[in-house]
């Protein structure tokens, strides 16, 4: 028998969360809220970090794995980091065996909310990635584009060349490492602060790091090619700037690189793995960087990541992911962490596309202020 009663009450209660869910749309539609990037607006936050009792979140943890590999990089390569955060560390390897979220606190461990760029919680996420360039010991073919280490200065006040007479050749021959055959491989190398370099022949890839930057001001291209109507704002990624750049002539991307006065410089070393600032070995997607000032070095994030389809657009959905703060970057300050996706063309695509927003939480044995 069909109890009419229970089916009313359950219809009842459907129809109150469509009518809640309305409501909120209409609240978010009214103030001018934006959701498109994984943005959400529940309550407001006022401090950088708010200490969270419960977390209302049923989404399971997914890279539990690689989180305890990223530990044991930091284990073997940075030991006084691993020392100086064993206590937290050691718990977090006792709760993962569980993964509830909202069993951190059994283990000791506190929860801090950060407050985003807007105190509503959303961090801004983006991403970044080891590129592989292709690249000659000496100037032929096609490979014509220097790569350069470091130049030696008279003090510690003189003024590196900006980014346009380093192209005009300002610099001596001395201080290039290599010569690749595009320009702006060579520049997104300078972004994502260091690449592997394939010699080809089957040689093994040779890591170039991040040396220096002389100290001119950035410009965003991006932004340059959204202002001039070249790129919609919707679509600005690093794919699609790519792709604008193999569609213009040398010249045209050249004046285009040129308006970003500031010029990183290279090291090349003998390491098989991505080094981050702090000389551990970084592990996809389970490692990002952070601004320091904000986000100690060693630290443990707890994040709800947006997920995005194979275009970059956001579906609506997220994943939980432990990230651990061992880089940093130029241009990430404040409520902003850069998310390493990984080596090569396929992590390059996924970095490009983030410039999206999460929830985010610093997992801590102590009080944050």
């Amino acid at each position: 028998m069909i109890n009419y009663s229970i089916l009313k009450i359950k219809k009842n209660k459907n129809i109150k969360k469509i009518i809640i869910n309305i409501m909120f749309m209409f609240i978010v539609s009214c103030n001018n809220y934006d959701s498109s990037k994984g943005q959400q607006y529940k309550i407001k936050l006022i401090k950088n970090f708010t200490e969270t009792k419960k977390i209302d979140i049923s989404t399971q943890l997914i890279n539990q794995k690689e989180f305890v590999k990223q530990l044991e990089k930091i284990k073997k390569f940075s030991p006084n980091l691993y020392l100086k955060n064993l206590y937290l560390y050691n718990n977090i390897k006792k709760w993962l065996k569980i993964s509830d979220i909202n069993q951190l606190s059994k283990f000791g461990i506190k929860t801090f909310q950060m407050k985003g760029i807007d105190n509503y919680g959303n961090v801004k996420i983006t991403g970044y990635y080891t590129p592989v360039i292709k690249a000659s010991k000496i100037k032929k073919d096609n490979f014509i584009y220097p790569i350069y280490r470091t130049p030696s200065t008279l003090n510690k006040y003189q003024i590196l060349p900006q980014r346009k007479d380093i192209y005009n050749g300002v610099l001596k021959k001395k201080y290039i490492l290599a010569y690749s055959n595009s320009l702006i491989d060579n520049f997104i190398m300078e972004i994502q602060g260091s690449g592997f370099i394939d010699y080809g022949k089957k040689k093994s890839l040779t890591f170039f790091s991040y040396s220096k930057k002389n100290n001119w001001p950035y410009t965003s291209i991006g932004k340059i090619l959204i202002k001039r109507g070249e790129i919609n704002k919707s679509n600005i990624s690093m794919e699609s700037i790519k792709y604008w750049c193999n569609h213009h002539t040398n010249r045209e991307v050249r004046q285009l690189l040129e308006e970003n006065k500031s010029f990183v410089f290279f090291e090349e070393t003998k390491k098989k793995e991505v080094f981050g600032s702090s000389s551990v070995p970084l592990i996809e997607k389970s490692a990002i960087a952070v601004d320091h000032s904000i986000i100690k070095n060693g630290s443990i994030l707890l994040v709800q990541i947006p997920l995005l389809n194979s275009k970059g657009v956001f579906i609506n959905k997220y994943e939980m992911r432990l990230l651990i703060a061992l880089d940093v970057g130029g241009m990430i300050k404040g409520q902003h962490f850069d998310y390493y996706q990984g080596i090569g063309k396929q992590a390059g695509m996924q970095a490009g596309f983030y410039n999206h927003y999460g929830y985010a939480w610093i997992l801590t044995t102590n009080l944050i202020k």
